[in-house]
């Protein structure tokens, strides 16, 4: 059987995700309805949270139930959300499409990737998870950025609310799409009930030290710079234009989906941990200088470390596959992006909290300074990962000695 099908369906899936037109202007609409910042970026808040409480059972019922199943209810939640958002006749309206949302993210967050690693497993291109990660994550960014554009100005022109509309198409070809995949069967998964199952899984989180570190510093760092990226167009609309606000992310979104393109390259000749440790150096010092100075240059220069997310993302999620154990993979992954979630919720209500308080641009600075704990954390793996290079070496050279 073909199983590169699914590789080509979950990369049109990227794109239509991608295609969000109103990705750019998301938080100003939602504080414009909602009538305050707090309560706009609150909507990513229940978004996370909603998705957060479903992302343990969805990924059971992925490794349990299936890939494909759990790809078309991703799809169908997905298209709700946004019909939902598109209607936006008050705050309860957009809490209704952040909860669906929410559900839509928990059913593809662990499941796709392991959908993709099972489909290059079965194809025998196992060793290529990088570079069809890179792929993948390529077609998103080059779709949000062109969209990000687009949907600006479209806002400007025309409404808020027909760009809400016209991004429901997107999120409906995403569950059109899902029932083209092959399910690919697993037994393994079926051995143990759910409890015993997630017990398991947690398990290997608290017995290997890497993975807690990578985890603890991708969920941390998600958390603050995600909501600082969602939020930034508030900052943005500050020093340019409404129109423009689109360019500002097209441009981070373009040095996404170029970074994503070489990931596979750039892996193959630096170590995961080192991108990721330069990566979150980088982007820390470049938002701190843009937000302490803001001038009109701000938005462009933040946008410089885009170029380093691709291959850092794809770094963080080989590292990840390759620590999760088969029989709970999916689970796993719903794992860490239950605390992901969680991290996210908490840092955009903080934010939103303080923008309310003395300004986004200041709120913007405190997210960035709690994210140098991710830093941290993961100056510390770093350190591990190096040890346990050496020690191969360090063997041999006793056994030499020995002789």
């Amino acid at each position: 059987m073909d199983f590169s099908r699914n590789i080509k369906i979950l990369t049109w899936q990227g794109f239509f995700i991608g295609f969000s037109l109103w990705s750019a202007i998301a938080a100003i609409y939602f504080s414009k309805v909602s009538g305050s910042y707090m309560l706009g970026l609150s909507i990513f808040s229940i978004a996370n949270i909603s998705g957060s409480l479903f992302e343990i059972p969805t990924g059971i019922f992925s490794d349990k139930i299936g890939r494909k199943y759990t790809t078309m209810l991703g799809g169908l939640a997905y298209t709700i959300s946004g019909i939902f958002y598109a209607i936006g006749l008050n705050y309860w309206w957009l809490i209704i499409g952040a909860i669906m949302g929410g559900l839509g993210r928990s059913f593809y967050s662990g499941n796709n990737d392991a959908l993709l690693y099972d489909s290059l497993n079965r194809s025998d291109k196992k060793e290529e998870l990088e570079k069809f990660m890179g792929f993948i994550g390529s077609a998103e960014q080059w779709a949000l950025g062109i969209s990000a554009l687009i949907g600006g100005i479209l806002a400007a022109k025309y409404s808020f609310s027909l760009v809400m509309w016209l991004s429901v198409i997107p999120l409906f070809l995403c569950f059109i799409t899902s029932f083209w995949l092959i399910e690919i069967n697993n037994k393994i998964n079926n051995e143990n009930n759910m409890l015993t199952h997630l017990k398991e899984a947690i398990k290997n989180f608290i017995h290997n030290k890497k993975l807690r570190l990578l985890s603890l510093s991708s969920i941390i760092g998600f958390g603050i710079s995600e909501a600082g990226f969602q939020f930034r167009s508030v900052f943005v609309a500050t020093l340019w234009p409404l129109w423009a606000v689109g360019m500002s992310q097209m441009m981070s979104n373009i040095g996404a989906a170029i970074g994503f393109g070489i990931s596979g390259k750039v892996l193959n000749k630096i170590r995961s941990v080192n991108i990721l440790l330069f990566d979150m150096v980088y982007s820390k010092f470049v938002n701190l200088t843009s937000l302490i100075f803001p001038t009109v240059m701000s938005p462009g220069i933040m946008a410089t470390s885009s170029i380093l997310y691709g291959p850092s993302s794809v770094a963080e999620s080989s590292l990840l596959q390759k620590e999760f154990t088969d029989k709970q993979r999916a689970t796993m992954g719903s794992l860490n992006s239950f605390g992901k979630s969680v991290s996210f919720a908490i840092s955009a209500l903080l934010l939103g909290w303080i923008a309310d308080l003395i300004s986004p641009r200041i709120a913007l600075i405190w997210g960035q300074l709690f994210g140098l704990i991710s830093v941290w954390l993961m100056w510390k793996l770093f350190k591990l990962t190096k040890k346990e290079k050496l020690l191969p070496t360090a063997v041999e050279d006793l056994a030499d000695d020995t002789t």
